[in-house]
């Protein structure tokens, strides 16, 4: 008895007798929970909306899915296709254009008049700009009568037969990454002087009839290189005769005795993917003896981020790396790695397993293959160091870079120095003497008696 009255006491007003749920009862609850459902799939509905109609979050759902199929791809197959790691970078390379975009906008509605009017003049304002991907996936901030844009690869290319100098000292708070490499012209530097910039005089830069740094190749030279990198090659804010790939050339001029021909391919904010793809603009062209593949810590990831071991795109790099030292294997042409020596290596802490140590874990090679001026730059630092007290005019940075415009390039005497270390490894790897390495054509099997340039065929045969 007692155990029944417990029954009728629990069961509550909603139920009877017996403890069932009353009809009404159930219906109420139905419709509380049909409520409930409707809520959630509304609010999932709104977000969802949110999120494709805004761009941070189209932008989230597009790199969602396109991890997703890359895990599964992965999961599956054991690897993700080439074809599926492009279009996740494609999705990244939009997101960085669009909010380069915004930015301007943004930053050109509000700055001064006079800032306004150096803008529309270099066409650098939202309706003219040219905004494209470098670095992997930053978007950039360019002058489109400097720079067109490459839809073969490079994302952008200087333009040819075209004089431009630097403009310092432009300041763009929470505005554009912009490159303020622009026309020459006496309009453009009143503008710039009107905004507050600074012209840099000695970064004159004109471009030969292939857009690109230097002298008119000479395809009739005995020997010819191509050198591929970005801003350290092109020699930002050096003029035109104190850019690296020009001094290799003088260097090496001179120490065969011979003509020499160095192509400056070097285009600032260019990383692995766009150094491969201007040796298949320029390669088969000049027909290289030797390609140079100068490599600096953004070509890993943010540049200051690589230096504190937090790179984000090492294998990308590597892709990229690998795909220029088979070019040059298949047409019999000479590698060699030159990691850019930075003055924060010099000057600061050296973490080597920081940079260079992500080139060395993407990209295996040999040592003679591979040639670091780090030492040497720090020894000739020491030694202008030491110099310059006994003058009595001590140094208090290393001017192998262009510390004294607050710029981290190679200085002119910098550049000097790259050339002569990289010029001396190649004296020791090719013999100028022997007959010109057999360029293989694409296309085309190499014959058994082609052979690479340099006494060193053993280690040739090993790492073309």
């Amino acid at each position: 008895m007692s155990k029944r009255i417990f029954r009728l006491r629990s069961a509550g007003p909603d139920t009877g007798a017996t403890g069932s749920i009353s009809p009404g009862v159930e219906r109420t609850r139905r419709r509380h929970r049909t409520f409930r459902l409707l809520i959630v799939l509304t609010t999932t509905a709104v977000i969802a909306a949110i999120l494709v109609i805004s761009p941070v979050g189209r932008f989230l759902v597009l790199a969602g899915v396109e991890r997703a199929r890359n895990e599964v791809e992965r999961m599956i197959l054991g690897s993700v296709s080439r074809d599926r790691v492009n279009a996740e970078w494609k999705v990244r390379r939009r997101r960085g254009l669009d909010l380069t975009h915004q930015s301007l906008t943004r930053f050109y509605n509000g700055t001064t008049e006079e800032m306004r009017a150096l803008f529309r003049i270099t066409e650098m304002d939202p309706d003219h700009a040219l905004v494209r991907y470098g670095r992997a996936d930053q978007g950039f901030l360019l002058s489109p009568q400097v720079f067109a844009a490459d839809e073969k690869g490079r994302s952008y290319r200087l333009r040819p037969n075209t004089k431009s100098v630097w403009l310092r000292q432009i300041t763009l708070l929470n505005g554009p990454f912009g490159l303020f490499q622009v026309r020459d012209t006496p309009e453009i530097r009143a503008a710039a002087g009107k905004a507050g910039a600074i012209v840099d005089e000695t970064s004159i830069t004109t471009t030969n009839s292939w857009g690109l740094r230097g002298p008119e190749p000479d395809l009739s030279a005995p020997i010819r290189g191509i050198a591929l990198g970005d801003s350290f090659m092109q020699g930002m804010f050096n003029g035109d005769n104190d850019t690296p790939p020009l001094d290799l050339q003088r260097y090496l001029s001179d120490a065969w005795k011979r003509p020499v021909t160095v192509v400056n391919t070097g285009h600032i904010g260019y990383s692995p993917e766009q150094y491969y793809y201007s040796l298949l603009e320029y390669g088969d062209r000049v027909k290289p003896w030797f390609v140079i593949i100068s490599v600096c810590p953004n070509d890993f990831g943010d540049g200051m981020a690589v230096i504190r071991g937090e790179g984000d795109w090492y294998e990308e790099a590597g892709y990229w790396l690998g795909q220029i030292r088979q070019w040059c294997a298949s047409r019999n042409a000479l590698y060699l790695v030159v990691p850019v020596p930075t003055n924060v290596q010099i000057e600061g802490v050296r973490v080597d397993e920081a940079y260079p140590s992500p080139l060395l874990r993407v990209f295996r090679t040999n040592s003679l293959r591979y040639c670091d001026p780090l030492n040497e730059f720090t020894d000739e630092f020491l030694r202008r160091r030491i110099e310059g007290e006994k003058r009595g005019r001590p140094i208090s940075r290393c001017d192998l870079f262009n510390y004294q415009i607050n710029d981290d390039h190679f200085s002119p005497v910098g550049a000097r120095l790259w050339a002569q270390i990289v010029g001396r490894r190649l004296v020791l790897l090719i013999n100028p003497a022997e007959p010109p390495p057999a360029y293989v054509a694409p296309g085309t099997r190499p014959s058994s008696a082609a052979s690479a340039p340099g006494p060193l065929d053993e280690s040739k045969k090993s790492d073309r």
